[in-house]
C-alpha cells in the first residue's frame, strides 16, 4: 500500500466542508467534502483544523497554539469571513462608514505572519485562493430580511461584491509572491469551469457537494506535486 501524503489545513467553512443543507435548511458538514474525497482515494490525509466563520486573525491564533503538527506542508485557506461586512448595520445606514471583517491590508499582514509561523515550525505553507463569489445569489442571501435598496445603494451594485472578494483572493496571490509560497488555485479551478453557478450552494459563497467534487478533482492534480516538494 502507497504511503499516503499527509497535510494540515487552518481555514474558515469552506475547508471544513461546510455547505448550505437544503432539506433541513441550515448549515452543516457536507459528505463527502473534498478533504474527505481526497482521503478515501488514498491521495492526501488531510489534518482539518478549519472553523466555520474563522478568519485569518483568528486562524493564526489556533496555529499558534497548536501542539506537534503530523503533516509537512500546512494549506491556509482564509478570505471569506474577511472581507465580509456586516449587512445588517449597512441597511441601517447605507451612507455611514462601514469596513469588512478584517481589513484588506490586515488580511494580507497577517497571511505574511501565517506563513512565517509554519515556517518557523519546519513546515511549508501552501496558500489556497478563494472559490469566487456568485454575486446575485450572494446579493440576495445577505439581504433577506433587511432594506436590499440600502444594501446596493452602499454597493454601488450588486457585482461589487464579486470584485470586493476578488481583491483579497489577490491578496493570497500577492503574498505567496513575495514569500516564495506554493498556491492551490481553488478559484481558478472554479472559473474554468462550464457551470460554475451549478457547484455553489444558495448563498453564492459556499460550494455545494458538487463543488467540493470539483476542488477535489483540482487537487487530485495539483496537491501531490505541491505536497511532495516538502518531503
Amino acid at each position: 500500500m502507497k504511503d499516503i501524503l499527509r497535510a494540515e489545513l487552518w481555514g474558515d467553512s469552506i475547508g471544513r466542508g461546510v455547505i448550505y443543507d437544503e432539506q433541513r435548511r441550515r448549515y452543516a458538514v457536507g459528505r463527502p467534502s473534498y478533504a474527505d474525497i481526497l482521503r478515501e482515494n488514498d491521495l492526501v490525509d488531510i489534518q482539518n483544523h478549519a472553523r466555520f466563520g474563522a478568519t485569518v486573525v483568528e486562524g493564526l491564533a489556533d496555529f499558534m497554539q497548536a501542539g506537534d503538527l503530523i503533516g509537512t506542508s500546512v494549506l491556509i485557506q482564509y478570505g471569506g469571513n474577511d472581507c465580509n461586512f456586516a449587512w445588517e448595520q449597512i441597511a441601517e445606514a447605507p451612507e455611514g462608514a462601514h469596513s469588512p471583517k478584517v481589513p484588506l491590508e490586515l488580511f494580507e499582514e497577517t497571511l505574511h505572519q501565517f506563513v512565517k509561523a509554519v515556517r518557523a515550525v519546519g513546515k511549508q505553507p501552501i496558500l489556497v485562493t478563494l472559490p469566487p463569489l456568485h454575486a446575485d445569489s450572494f446579493f440576495s442571501w445577505v439581504t433577506q430580511g433587511i432594506d436590499a435598496d440600502n444594501v446596493l445603494k452602499f454597493l454601488g451594485e450588486a457585482a461589487h461584491v464579486y470584485r470586493w472578494q476578488e481583491r483579497y483572493s489577490l491578496a493570497v496571490l500577492r503574498v505567496a509572491r513575495a514569500a516564495g509560497v506554493k498556491v492551490f488555485d481553488v478559484r481558478d479551478a472554479f472559473l474554468a469551469a462550464d457551470d460554475f453557478p451549478a457547484l455553489m450552494c444558495p448563498d453564492g459563497m459556499h460550494p455545494n457537494l458538487a463543488g467540493h467534487a470539483h476542488i477535489a478533482a483540482a487537487a487530485q492534480l495539483a496537491l501531490p506535486s505541491l505536497l511532495r516538494q516538502a518531503e
